[in-house]
């Protein structure tokens, strides 16, 4: 058109010259700013916004919930970024190192150990960890790992730890105790292994430890296995025993408690006969001082009464005939008839006492 001539660029029907819309008039506007309006191309038109662009891109740090950011000002530590969106003075000035701070790792290894009671044991441990300081775990040990924000980087300094937690422990302790007192030991070695943690400024925390399958070397297995099947006797043998001591002793409790009553009692009776025979005695002492004779006589005669009632008799008639008389009534079978004998005659033990009369009988007892 006639406004637009040749090497005066474009212009408007008014003389001015067209600004332009949209992009281009955005992008021609940034080149007046800096200085390019000319026709020729200049390239710090581009430079200058695409280094604003990148300065603001940046500054933004977006930190997710699981992971913590460790920010450097100039090199030297300064702060922690929580999740969520965080800015930061560009580079390089600040930067920034995203650390995954809840993330569980797992080392599972097995180690030898050389007992108290110089015992070998192959015993295999698991070990779950996680970053509990995040600066610490960047700047607090170096590791033969690159830095590079991950919980693996101190994984060789954690399985030096370990190994040396456990051979501190299970080399402390007998074979029995690593067999059958396994939970004991893996609190001792968890303690440990943290406090190893905490000295070398790991940043690293053990979240759960264990100690699993303890057994001997192959080359000593059979051996092993004997004195295992020997311990297993024994704890059976054990038990039988205390099951039979549960049973016998409370019946021995009882037998002995039934003898102590038992003699009690005959105790008791005993003493209570010999007072009863003292009293008798010191009676018969009172009535022997009043007549003498009469008590001796009738002493005579409970005496004979007390030792013709359990024996047999022989009773003499006026015929010269002796009779048999099983008088002391017995428990067992029928008695036997009376037996008559030849008659005899009545010898005396004295040449000076005459000869008791045929008629008298032996053993007779006088009434009372």
């Amino acid at each position: 058109m006639a406004w637009n001539q040749p090497g005066k660029g474009k212009q408007t029907p008014w003389g001015g010259k067209g600004s332009g819309g949209g992009m281009d008039g955005i992008v021609q506007r940034l080149r007046d700013l800096f200085g390019g309006g000319g026709s020729g191309s200049n390239p710090v038109t581009w430079i200058l916004p695409l280094l604003a662009l990148l300065l603001v891109f940046n500054s933004f740090k977006l930190v997710d919930e699981r992971q913590r950011g460790v920010v450097l000002r100039f090199g030297q530590f300064d702060r922690i970024m929580t999740p969520g969106a965080n800015f930061k003075w560009p580079w390089p000035i600040e930067t920034a190192t995203i650390v995954d701070a809840t993330r569980i790792e797992t080392l599972d290894d097995q180690v030898r150990v050389l007992t108290k009671d110089e015992n070998i044991v192959d015993i295999r441990f698991n070990a779950q960890y996680q970053v509990s300081d995040p600066r610490l775990f960047l700047f607090g040990f170096r590791d033969d790992l690159s830095v590079d924000g991950k919980v693996s980087q101190g994984r060789e300094t954690l399985q030096n730890a370990a190994e040396s937690a456990v051979r501190e422990v299970v080399g402390n302790n007998t074979m029995d105790t690593v067999l059958f007192e396994r939970s004991r030991l893996i609190v001792a070695a968890r303690q440990h292994l943290q406090e190893s943690l905490d000295m070398y400024k790991t940043g690293l925390k053990v979240t759960e430890f264990t100690l699993q399958n303890a057994r001997p070397p192959e080359e000593v297995k059979t051996a092993f296995d004997d004195a295992i099947s020997a311990r297993e006797d024994k704890s059976r043998i054990e038990s039988e025993a205390k099951a039979y001591a549960s049973k016998i002793v409370p019946e021995a409790r009882g037998a002995a408690q039934r003898i102590k009553a038992e003699s009690e009692g005959y105790r008791q009776a005993t003493i209570a006969k010999a007072e009863g025979d003292a009293q008798r005695f010191t009676l018969l002492v009172s009535q022997y001082r009043k007549a003498p004779e009469v008590t001796r006589k009738r002493l005579y005669l409970e005496t004979m009464q007390q030792v013709l009632s359990t024996n047999q008799k022989v009773m003499a008639g006026r015929d010269n005939n002796i009779l048999y008389l099983p008088l002391n009534g017995g428990s067992g079978g029928a008695q036997p008839p009376l037996t008559q004998l030849p008659a005899v005659k009545a010898a005396t033990s004295d040449s000076t006492q005459p000869a008791e009369r045929p008629e008298r009988a032996v053993g007779r007892e006088r009434p009372r």
